[in-house]
Protein backbone atom coordinates (compact mmCIF):
# COMPACT_ATOMS: atom_id res chain seq x y z
CA UNK A 1 0.00 0.00 0.00
CA UNK A 2 1.28 3.63 -0.69
CA UNK A 3 2.20 5.67 2.33
CA UNK A 4 0.51 8.94 2.84
CA UNK A 5 2.54 12.06 1.46
CA UNK A 6 2.26 15.16 2.37
CA UNK A 7 2.74 18.71 0.30
CA UNK A 8 5.45 20.92 1.54
CA UNK A 9 6.82 24.49 -0.14
CA UNK A 10 10.16 25.37 0.63
CA UNK A 11 11.73 28.64 0.13
CA UNK A 12 15.27 28.32 -0.30
CA UNK A 13 17.90 30.91 -0.89
CA UNK A 14 19.71 29.08 -3.82
CA UNK A 15 17.58 26.89 -6.20
CA UNK A 16 20.90 25.09 -6.79
CA UNK A 17 20.86 24.24 -3.34
CA UNK A 18 17.72 22.54 -3.57
CA UNK A 19 18.94 19.47 -4.76
CA UNK A 20 20.48 18.45 -1.42
CA UNK A 21 16.36 18.65 -0.03
CA UNK A 22 16.09 15.55 -2.13
CA UNK A 23 17.28 13.09 0.58
CA UNK A 24 13.86 14.86 3.09
CA UNK A 25 10.94 13.55 0.35
CA UNK A 26 10.48 13.48 -2.78
CA UNK A 27 10.77 16.68 -5.35
CA UNK A 28 7.65 18.00 -7.39
CA UNK A 29 8.76 21.43 -8.68
CA UNK A 30 11.54 23.80 -8.35
CA UNK A 31 10.96 27.36 -9.23
CA UNK A 32 14.36 29.43 -10.14
CA UNK A 33 12.46 32.46 -10.75
CA UNK A 34 10.79 32.61 -7.09
CA UNK A 35 13.15 29.90 -5.43
CA UNK A 36 10.89 27.63 -3.86
CA UNK A 37 10.92 24.02 -4.03
CA UNK A 38 7.37 22.11 -3.82
CA UNK A 39 8.00 18.50 -2.41
CA UNK A 40 5.93 15.63 -0.82
CA UNK A 41 6.80 14.55 2.55
CA UNK A 42 5.95 11.02 4.49
CA UNK A 43 2.96 12.31 6.17
CA UNK A 44 4.09 10.29 9.30
CA UNK A 45 7.32 12.09 9.66
CA UNK A 46 6.76 15.73 8.94
CA UNK A 47 7.41 17.47 11.73
CA UNK A 48 10.83 15.75 12.33
CA UNK A 49 11.95 16.41 8.28
CA UNK A 50 10.23 19.89 8.80
CA UNK A 51 12.53 20.73 12.00
CA UNK A 52 15.22 19.48 9.89
CA UNK A 53 15.39 21.40 7.17
CA UNK A 54 14.26 24.51 9.21
CA UNK A 55 18.15 24.30 10.43
CA UNK A 56 19.87 24.25 7.25
CA UNK A 57 21.45 27.59 6.21
CA UNK A 58 19.92 27.58 2.95
CA UNK A 59 16.57 27.45 3.77
CA UNK A 60 14.21 30.75 4.67
CA UNK A 61 10.82 29.08 5.13
CA UNK A 62 8.83 26.06 5.18
CA UNK A 63 4.89 26.41 4.22
CA UNK A 64 2.45 23.45 4.53
CA UNK A 65 0.31 22.59 2.03
CA UNK A 66 -3.53 22.77 3.43
CA UNK A 67 -5.03 21.04 0.35
CA UNK A 68 -5.80 17.46 2.51
CA UNK A 69 -7.87 19.74 5.02
CA UNK A 70 -10.33 20.65 2.25
CA UNK A 71 -13.38 18.27 1.94
CA UNK A 72 -14.41 16.59 -1.52
CA UNK A 73 -17.67 15.02 -0.86
CA UNK A 74 -20.62 17.27 -0.21
CA UNK A 75 -23.27 16.29 2.02
CA UNK A 76 -25.58 18.93 0.97
CA UNK A 77 -25.30 19.93 -2.43
CA UNK A 78 -28.16 21.58 -4.05
CA UNK A 79 -29.36 19.60 -7.45
CA UNK A 80 -28.54 21.62 -10.71
CA UNK A 81 -31.37 23.35 -12.32
CA UNK A 82 -30.56 22.85 -15.63
CA UNK A 83 -30.65 19.02 -15.24
CA UNK A 84 -34.46 18.63 -13.97
CA UNK A 85 -35.16 21.29 -16.72
CA UNK A 86 -37.99 19.44 -18.69
CA UNK A 87 -37.55 19.43 -22.43
CA UNK A 88 -40.66 17.93 -23.67
CA UNK A 89 -43.00 20.08 -21.40
CA UNK A 90 -41.28 22.89 -23.23
CA UNK A 91 -42.18 21.88 -27.09
CA UNK A 92 -45.62 21.31 -25.71
CA UNK A 93 -45.69 24.42 -24.56
CA UNK A 94 -44.26 25.59 -27.99
CA UNK A 95 -47.19 23.88 -29.89
CA UNK A 96 -49.93 24.87 -27.78
CA UNK A 97 -48.39 28.60 -28.45
CA UNK A 98 -48.25 28.15 -32.28
CA UNK A 99 -51.74 26.61 -32.73
CA UNK A 100 -53.70 29.58 -30.93
CA UNK A 101 -51.28 32.03 -32.67
CA UNK A 102 -52.74 30.27 -35.79
CA UNK A 103 -55.98 30.28 -35.05
CA UNK A 104 -56.37 33.79 -33.69
CA UNK A 105 -54.70 34.69 -37.35
CA UNK A 106 -56.91 31.93 -39.46
CA UNK A 107 -53.67 31.93 -41.36
CA UNK A 108 -50.86 29.87 -41.63
CA UNK A 109 -47.47 30.90 -42.76
CA UNK A 110 -46.37 30.23 -46.82
CA UNK A 111 -45.88 26.94 -47.73
CA UNK A 112 -46.61 25.76 -43.77
CA UNK A 113 -50.13 23.97 -42.47
CA UNK A 114 -50.76 23.43 -39.22
CA UNK A 115 -50.69 19.55 -39.34
CA UNK A 116 -46.94 19.84 -40.71
CA UNK A 117 -46.16 22.08 -37.66
CA UNK A 118 -47.42 18.79 -35.19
Amino acid sequence: MRERRLGVAVWVKNPRAAKNLRKFGTIHYISKRLNYVSMYVDADQIDDIIRTMERLHFVTKIERSHRHEIPIEYNNAKPDKAKEYDYKQEKHQLMALADTLLGENGLAPAGISTESVR
